[in-house]
């Protein structure tokens, strides 16, 4: 056993089981998938979530389908409708959908399967594509702390065990076991920041800074404790200002740690995020909020943030309609 993808995989165990394996058909989930139903046979399933954005989309399952009869794997499908709304990135709307499917495709049981564990295949490289995205948007500390070896989303465990482990060395596992996948078309799409990421960047990074993977996730990695003390103060203040937040308690904290609580509390309570502008906005509002007149209409994320007597609250905003790419 000496492949990084071989130790990544043996270091692995999830909490619950049967373990789903998210499967598009891509080399990553192509290898992740085979290399779990190798080492736990009988106790995988494999999730495929259909987009319906492409033409190809219908291949793309038969070729699922393929690939889990010949590994004696379940395939269970769902398909979604990941068109994007106006003024929504394409991206963010595909994967929201996706994560909505696993959790949907989990609860139904489908054979007589209730799934609570989710592998997904991405890699070193994804995770430095994320890191580069989340810096070229300007993004805080969350954006920065990337994506997580285990989060809990939706009422499942999120698996990304390979993580550690670089695209290429994905495929030469691969390269040796007659299993073939798909090249997504849209990988090679110009218009997509993470596809220029991955054809121009990475390759440059190769050249100049061969360690590049490890020392970014070691930034990663701090960057992601620094926002676990962030989220566990927050709730301590929150604990205090309440939910909703009471405008004069929250006066009480200082701007920062007011800009703290009030993105943990839109995350926490309601699933969204506000821009940057949005929070200085909102902010600039709380702390000219000295009269009981005072008024507080701002748009925040897909809703709005309004004063209702001495409390802020949150609502959503009817859904615009959506858009095909």
């Amino acid at each position: 056993m000496n492949s990084a993808f071989e130790r990544a995989i043996a270091a692995f165990e999830p909490a619950h089981w049967p373990l789903a394996v998210g499967f598009s058909g891509g080399a990553d989930s192509t290898a992740l998938l085979a290399a779990c139903a190798l080492r736990w046979p009988g106790r995988v399933v494999a999730f495929h979530v259909h987009h319906g954005l492409q033409a190809a989309a219908d291949g793309f399952e038969q070729h699922c389908r393929s690939t889990c009869e010949r590994l004696g794997v379940r395939l269970i499908v769902h398909r979604v409708d990941a068109r994007h709304a106006q003024g929504e990135s394409p991206e963010d709307a595909a994967r929201r959908a996706r994560y909505a499917a696993f959790a949907e495709m989990a609860r139904s049981g489908e054979g007589g399967v209730a799934v609570r564990s989710v592998a997904l295949g991405h890699h070193a490289d994804d995770q430095v594509e994320t890191l580069l995205l989340a810096l070229s948007r300007g993004a805080g500390l969350p954006g920065l702390a990337a994506m997580p070896a285990h989060a809990r989303r939706n009422g499942l465990d999120i698996y990304r065990p390979l993580l550690g482990v670089a695209g290429a060395e994905i495929r030469e596992w691969l390269a040796g076991r007659d299993l073939q996948w798909i090249e997504d078309p849209t990988n090679d799409d110009a218009r997509y920041t993470r596809n220029r990421i991955r054809s121009v960047l990475l390759p440059a990074l190769e050249q100049a800074f061969p360690q590049f993977r490890a020392t970014f996730a070691r930034s990663v990695g701090h960057a992601a404790q620094a926002q676990q003390l962030l989220n566990e103060l927050a709730a301590q203040d929150l604990e205090s200002v309440g939910s909703p937040p009471r405008i004069a308690t929250l006066q009480t904290l200082t701007r920062a740690r007011q800009a703290n609580l009030l993105r943990h509390w839109l995350m926490q309570s309601h699933g969204c995020a506000p821009s940057a502008a949005q929070l200085d906005q909102l902010l600039d509002q709380v702390r000219a909020c000295v009269t009981r007149g005072h008024r507080i209409h701002l748009k925040v994320a897909a809703g709005f943030v309004e004063r209702k007597g001495d409390f802020l609250h949150w609502y959503n905003a009817p859904p615009s309609p959506k858009t095909s790419l």
